[in-house]
């Protein structure tokens, strides 16, 4: 059974650091490109950043390109976002996901693209 278990979320100020945390199990965590999506309060969820099953290849939203960081360890079956200069706008609950392929399609930043995910984990940043 495949798990991803998302960890690091919290309360910020604006301007603000958080490192999220995604750890997999139950499948060959190198072999899949993975993903990091957000759902804020009454909206749909979106593509937040995706990266490559080696880490080579990464791709981000507009609105988080230059802010956030996606990377992977594959040696501990963990994916992260470092995010960086956090504002209002980013509250959301954080979502990891598993790809269907190891590398980024070009339809990455859809969420059909994906076959598991996480929980999540909330992410609120005061003005």
């Amino acid at each position: 059974q495949v798990q991803l278990v998302e960890s690091g979320g919290g309360l910020v100020q604006a301007g603000g650091s958080l490192r999220l945390s995604c750890a997999a199990s139950g499948r060959t965590f190198s072999n899949y490109a993975m993903g990091w999506f957000r759902q804020a309060p009454g909206k749909e969820r979106e593509f937040v950043a995706a990266i490559s099953w080696t880490g080579r290849s990464t791709d981000y939203a507009d609105s988080v390109k230059g802010r956030f960081t996606i990377s992977r360890d594959n040696a501990k079956n963990t994916v992260y976002l470092q995010m960086n200069t956090l504002r209002p706008e980013d509250t959301a609950v954080y979502i990891c996901a598993s790809a269907q392929h190891a590398y980024l399609t070009g339809n990455h930043y859809r969420s059909n693209e994906y076959d598991y995910w996480g929980q999540g984990t909330q992410v609120t940043v005061s003005s």
